[in-house]
């Protein structure tokens, strides 16, 4: 007979980590899945990004976050949540990706690319980096089309069309702009985003004001052909010669979990998962929510430092069950 875990995580980003230390001091048989590396988002972040947040902020489990300037890089949060897993030996199984949940009677059955679980609870924790808002606009399946950027060393001497006003949008613009590419943005609004990091919005106004980066305000994308993209901007379409374009438009979670469990969305533009704030619990009895998930398509209003805490609440509610 198939043994039955008394929790299955699914996601091993810094969230689903910290879900798994609360498990393991708490002595429970638990498991988690991640469909791709260990802090698959992280490793996906551009190479140079650093972060907004502190490294003490991002600490877990009294385990210092030691690096070299107060906001730490992606480099050096790969090796702090590398060395979280080793020391805290966390059960993990990476490179298995969940592809059906389903309530049986006394518990979960879960499917993944490599073998079938049976769990008692289930914390979803799996971020929202891999389904990126499209534009929905014809081109957009050309390969030239990135929806994710890593470096700039592949746009040098490219014509590069960034579109969005976001970190990553600025990231990518000033970084290509620097190694040589003829950038330009598309922004809804009429500037960039007002959140965007405060050490480097002053850069892209700046390069955005002397002309070196030359930025559509008020635009949107309205076709991307072969070689050039139109754009929409209030005095009309404009056609511009392109290489690549790299839209920078955001990412959502994976509601396709949330659905297969039978978790309830508010109707609002939000799509916020619905959820109790004192143990994570959501209205399906057993399945609870961790990190950014929690927000639904507001991904701006949980990050790791602040969803850390996520992980002993849920732990103690499941702990305080099973007794």
């Amino acid at each position: 007979m198939q043994s039955i875990y008394d929790l299955i995580i699914i996601g091993g980003g810094p969230i689903g980590l910290a879900c798994g230390i609360e498990a393991e001091k708490a002595g429970l048989n638990y498991l988690i899945l991640e469909k791709g590396a260990l802090c698959n988002s992280i490793y996906n972040y551009p190479v140079n990004m650093t972060f907004f947040s502190t490294s003490d902020r991002l600490e877990m489990a009294g385990i210092p976050f030691m690096s070299v300037g107060a906001k730490p890089t992606r480099t050096e949060a790969l090796e702090y949540y590398r060395r979280i897993y080793f020391h805290f030996n966390l059960k993990v199984n990476l490179y298995e990706g969940v592809e059906t949940l389903k309530k049986e009677e006394n518990a979960f059955l879960i499917n993944t690319t490599k073998s079938s679980y049976l769990t008692q609870k289930i914390v979803l924790a799996t971020g929202f980096y891999d389904l990126p808002n499209l534009m929905n606009v014809p081109g957009e399946n050309l390969p030239k089309v990135l929806h994710y950027y890593k470096e700039p060393w592949p746009f040098i001497a490219q014509k590069i069309l960034v579109v969005g006003g976001a970190n990553s949008a600025v990231d990518a613009a000033l970084e290509c702009w620097r190694k040589g590419a003829e950038v330009s943005m598309v922004l809804l609004g009429d500037e960039v985003d007002d959140n965007v990091k405060y050490w480097v919005r002053p850069d892209i106004m700046n390069r955005i004001k002397e002309g070196s980066i030359r930025a559509f305000t008020q635009s949107n994308v309205k076709s991307i052909e072969k070689h050039q993209v139109t754009i929409q901007t209030p005095d009309g379409e404009v056609t511009i010669a392109n290489d690549w374009v790299l839209a920078m438009t955001g990412y959502k979670p994976n509601f396709g979990l949330l659905d297969q469990l039978g978790v309830e969305l508010s109707l609002d533009e939000k799509r916020q998962p619905c959820y109790d704030q004192t143990n994570q619990e959501s209205n399906v009895p057993g399945v609870y929510l961790a990190g950014v998930v929690c927000g639904g398509l507001n991904t701006r209003e949980f990050f790791i430092e602040n969803s850390i805490s996520h992980a002993e609440a849920i732990v103690k509610d499941i702990v305080s069950k099973k007794a």
